[in-house]
């Protein structure tokens, strides 16, 4: 593809365990409302519209970078265009979020999956990565991504976000073998997904368990953990069979902190750690060989400058700069104070 060479690797070098020159910091939903151009984006374009349209994805994409000195950028789409790709309609709705109007309701509703030339339905994505790589010049690297396989089922039964899962969970009781079933599919889905985004120019990627919080540690390391350390072992057969370089890999799953040593066993180069666990603890349950990425509370984000710049640097300080990534614990939230984001980069790498 002839991308331009990268000048700021230390995000890619802290996944890999190699020493950085300083902490690398980027923020989960980095493109989005808290921005004011992204608002003027959106005011004119449907929310997919932006996603299926390479360059706006790449425009929304870019903005944060030319605010902030931020080490990686991440390419702006969403965990829901798989379940669009197999045929399952996702609308965003004001003040809701997506929504699904014909959910999975029976496993007879399986037979609605079309998973026949559904990667090709995604090339906007890779489209997207590839435009991106050449706009960035090299200045950081761009992550893809990709939902999990339990959080998107979770969206296609409850037919959108839930605060308790309980359609989701009750298929888990009610319809084991074909709960199996979708797992297994979205699978397979997400591993030639991601494969695509590599080949595409993604150089790091990102799996994003969203609904971890919904299972306990039991149903975690039975219904979760096994197709997700699948995706990475799958993806990197893939990446030997087609020659293909591999790049880092990040799980994040939001609400599992009770299992952060199992994950550090699946073979991902990055854990990615919510706002509930102490930093040293963490580095203690996931031993000394893989990175850790987070972990601040979004929700410091809306205190004084004083206040959250002492709060981020206590905690990279914790961390320490060697495999480690900062970030948020959770998504930046829409209200967001845009100050709060030169803060939070300042401080990181003034930290160490």
């Amino acid at each position: 593809m002839d991308f331009p060479p990268l000048k700021n690797d230390n995000l890619l070098r802290a996944a890999r365990g190699e020493l950085v020159d300083r902490v690398p910091v980027w923020v989960m939903r980095q493109a989005g409302r808290y921005l004011p151009e992204f608002q003027e984006v959106r005011a004119k374009h449907d929310f997919f519209e932006v996603c299926r349209t390479p360059e706006l994805a790449c425009e929304v994409t870019m903005q944060p970078l030319r605010r902030f000195d931020l080490d990686a950028s991440i390419i702006f789409s969403d965990i829901l265009v798989i379940p669009q790709a197999l045929g399952i309609a996702v609308e965003m709705h004001k003040g809701v979020g997506p929504v699904l109007p014909e959910p999975l309701v029976t496993p007879d509703d399986l037979e609605r999956l079309n998973t026949t030339g559904s990667i090709d339905r995604l090339k906007y994505v890779g489209d997207a990565i590839t435009m991106m790589r050449h706009m960035l010049d090299g200045k950081v690297p761009l992550y893809g991504f990709t939902g999990a396989p339990w959080t998107l089922m979770g969206y296609m039964i409850e037919g959108g976000g839930s605060k308790t899962m309980s359609k989701a969970k009750a298929w888990l009781e009610n319809y084991p073998d074909a709960s199996q079933k979708l797992l297994n599919l979205l699978t397979d889905q997400i591993v030639e997904y991601l494969l695509m985004q590599v080949k595409a120019g993604a150089q790091i990627v990102q799996v994003f368990e969203s609904s971890a919080e919904h299972l306990t540690k039991e149903q975690y390391l039975t219904i979760a953990l096994p197709y997700l350390k699948r995706i990475r072992d799958d993806l990197h057969k893939k990446f030997t069979e087609e020659g293909v370089t591999p790049v880092p890999m990040t799980l994040f799953s939001k609400g599992a902190m009770h299992s952060l040593t199992e994950q550090a066993q699946t073979g991902y180069d990055v854990i990615g750690l919510d706002w509930t666990i102490d930093p040293e603890e963490a580095r203690k349950l996931v031993g000394p060989n893989v990175t850790l990425q987070g972990n601040l509370d979004p929700q410091d984000m809306y205190k004084s400058p004083e206040e959250l710049r002492e709060l981020v640097l206590t905690m990279v300080r914790k961390f320490g700069k060697h495999r480690y990534i900062a970030n948020l614990g959770h998504g930046i939230t829409p209200q967001t104070p845009v100050e709060s984001m030169s803060v939070l980069v300042k401080a990181v790498h003034d930290a160490l």
